[in-house]
């Protein structure tokens, strides 16, 4: 085959199993070129990280903030394996030599999704790995009878136990999921594992889901890998998740009726061997005390978070738009659409009309939960009074925001949320509302922006810094200016970057508009604001770069008929965040062209991982930021330097190749910002 492949190995505190694990699979990925090793760790306290760089140099190592789950890590390996077959793996395998080809094997096999292999015991003998699907009638049957021996009846046992399907190839339901190799058609089509489960049954649940989109499991004898396990059936816990997981499992797929009846199947399993141990007690009594989804660290906590942007008009890469959307994974979030700085006006705004058009239309959407993958994520877009030079006036504002917001909070059950404020005009609002937290997500200083009433900005923007419980930075610099005020309430989060979003796609799935502009393409994605974005450099760039397009694809507060005499500059206006990814794949370098101002020192803009997930040649303007990223952007000061670094990077492409470009930002999950994000936020006390 020569599909990509990556083995992701989630691994929990696993120093003393990972070293034989890794081992195995260095043998048996011998000889199959360009496989990645990615070690997916869920904030381990023993030696697993210092355990996985000394055996395997060449994994990389992706550790998430917290215990995220299984799926989460799966899910988080999967994302940085970008469009791989992924063989996913226990840390407590060891794959037999030629297992990984086995398997790969398997996965031609038309209609072929999932490939297992053969595992066996400590002992080396085979054990029971495939499934069929769970029902009420297999759970009672296993409840009377036993697994092992209602599995000899199909319509009593979910465990296939007969040993001649263990020496054939076949397929199954599901199987064990401590080593299944899954193709990169299947994990499109399928799509990510439910971290609801966070443990047990999110493989059960993912295969069949995977089955239902038309891919087999499929049985590869032999492939063999032992599989050490055990713990499940020492553990009282994980015995009571994996039993009440069960009955969420069925909930999901059949509906209540059907998971009453598994219910009291799988109860009358834990009463029939109450007596042996405390696993069964602990299970009984999880049952009886019936939780939808398992009780997760924070699950209670909602988030409301005052956002600089407008979701109904703005870009969705924008960083709070990101976070929010992660943290709704596992939480309730309300967004509260941006409040503004100053009411647009003739003479300092560009585009007044427009403006107010806009956010009156924004106003008109009310409460929605615009995305349906995720349900406990909600819009909402308050009418707000922006006249923040008057005192008066702004009381009369934050109380008419403050009411709109605590009635949309009161019916979405958000009693005390952790309050994140992103726009310094929210402080108004925000100060007297009951919160578990308060976090200021200082992700730029607002008061530089031309068109604010600065010195009110400035005032608001010291009093968030003052009261603020936490105050996120993804500026080092602006971190270090306000250190004296902030203190140890400080954090650097950095931006996150979807790398499964942005993945280099082939021309084929380039836009057609984009495919008739001739190359070499030079090109920007992004908003084409006038305070941050050079347009005289561009105008440089296009004059002085005839022989290339430029191509600038984002809405624009800037007059743009100035490029009307470059017949070499293409602007193709807004286009959906969907399909960023795709015009950006065919570009040959993309620009940051910044102004030089305070708003850019300060700034860390989300499309410089963006490119670089991208693989693309990057060439930006100066910034504070930018010193972290040496080797893989060229910086370039005056307009000379910038036009002749484009050349440059033209003729030569980038400083290394797109692969380590993609790999370099890697580790920036937006869901492991948010996990960040929610462990510094509800560790604060509540507050009113």
């Amino acid at each position: 085959m020569t599909e990509p492949l990556a083995v992701v190995i989630v691994a929990y505190n696993s120093a003393g199993v990972l070293e034989e694990c890794l081992r195995s699979v260095r043998v048996a990925i011998d000889g199959i070129d360009g496989t990645r090793i990615i070690v997916v760790d869920n904030n381990s306290g023993d030696d697993t990280l210092e355990v996985a760089a000394a055996v395997c140099p060449e994994a990389e190592i992706l550790r998430l903030p917290g215990n995220l789950g299984f799926a989460a890590a799966v899910n988080a390996g999967v994302e940085l394996a970008g469009g791989a077959d992924v063989l996913v793996l226990n840390p407590d395998i060891r794959l037999e030599p030629g297992a990984v080809r086995g398997m790969r094997e398997a996965l031609t096999v038309p209609g072929t999704g999932i490939a297992v292999p053969l595992l066996l015991d400590k002992i080396g003998r085979p054990a029971f790995s495939l499934r069929r699907k769970p029902t009420a009638l297999r759970a009672l049957g296993e409840a009377l009878l036993g697994g092992t021996r209602a599995g000899l009846i199909p319509a009593f046992g979910e465990l296939v136990v007969r040993h001649s399907r263990y020496r054939e190839p076949g397929t199954a339901d599901w199987a064990t999921g401590a080593a299944w190799l899954v193709s990169r058609e299947c994990l499109a089509a399928t799509g990510k594992l439910d971290e609801r489960y966070f443990l047990y049954s999110e493989e059960t649940e993912y295969m069949l889901r995977a089955g239902d989109a038309g891919y087999a499991v499929r049985f590869a004898p032999r492939a063999a890998a032992t599989h050490l396990g055990g713990e499940q059936s020492t553990s009282p816990e994980l015995w009571s998740l994996a039993t009440t997981n069960r009955v969420r499992l069925r909930r999901q797929r059949a509906g209540r009726p059907a998971a009453l009846v598994m219910w009291f199947a799988v109860v009358l399993n834990e009463l029939l061997r109450i007596r042996r141990g405390p696993k069964h007690r602990l299970a009984l009594r999880q049952l009886l005390r019936w939780r939808r989804w398992p009780s997760l660290p924070g699950e209670d906590v909602g988030y409301v978070c005052f956002s600089a942007q407008d979701w109904w008009y703005h870009n969705k890469a924008h960083s709070d738009f990101q976070l929010m959307r992660a943290v709704a994974e596992r939480r309730k979030v309300l967004v509260v659409n941006s409040i503004g700085m100053r009411m647009p006006a003739p003479g300092r705004s560009t585009q007044v009309t427009r403006k107010i058009l806009r956010k009156l239309r924004s106003v008109a959407m009310l409460v929605r939960r615009p995305l349906p993958d995720l349900p406990n994520f909600h819009v909402m877009s308050p009418l707000p009074l922006p006249f923040y030079g008057s005192p008066l006036l702004r009381r009369i504002n934050a109380f008419v925001v403050r009411a709109q917001v605590r009635a949309v909070c009161l019916a979405l059950g958000l009693r005390e949320p952790v309050i994140m404020v992103t726009i310094p005009t929210a402080w108004d609002v925000v100060r007297p509302m009951a919160k578990r937290s308060l976090v200021f997500n200082r992700s730029d200083r607002h008061s530089d922006f031309p068109e604010s009433d600065k010195a009110t900005i400035q005032t608001l923007e010291r009093g968030l810094l003052r009261d603020a419980d936490t105050v996120l930075y993804v500026s080092q610099a602006l971190l270090d200016e306000e250190r004296p005020l902030t203190g140890d309430r400080a954090y650097f989060l950095d931006h996150g970057v979807d790398l499964d979003h942005f993945r280099a796609r082939p021309v084929s799935e380039q836009p057609a508009d984009l495919r008739r502009i001739p190359g070499p393409r030079i090109g920007f994605f992004g908003a084409l604001d006038d305070f941050v974005v050079d347009f005289e450099l561009l105008e440089r760039v296009a004059a002085e770069l005839p022989e290339a397009s430029l191509v600038l694809i984002g809405d624009s507060s800037h007059p743009m008929d100035r490029f009307d005499k470059y017949p070499n500059v293409y602007w193709l206006g807004f286009r959906a965040y969907e399909t960023i990814p795709a015009y950006g794949s065919g570009f040959d370098v993309a620009l940051m062209p910044w102004q030089d101002n305070p708003w850019i020192h300060h700034s860390n803009p989300v499309k410089l991982k963006e490119y670089l997930a991208l693989g693309l040649p990057v060439v930006s303007t100066e910034f504070a930021e930018l010193a972290k990223y040496a080797g893989r952007v060229r910086v370039a000061a005056g307009y000379a330097g910038f036009v002749e670094a484009v050349r440059e990077s033209l003729n030569r492409g980038a400083s290394c190749t797109p692969e380590l470009l993609r790999a370099s930002v890697a580790d920036y999950s937006w869901r492991s910002r948010a996990a960040a994000l929610t462990a510094i936020a509800e560790g604060a006390p509540a507050r009113t």
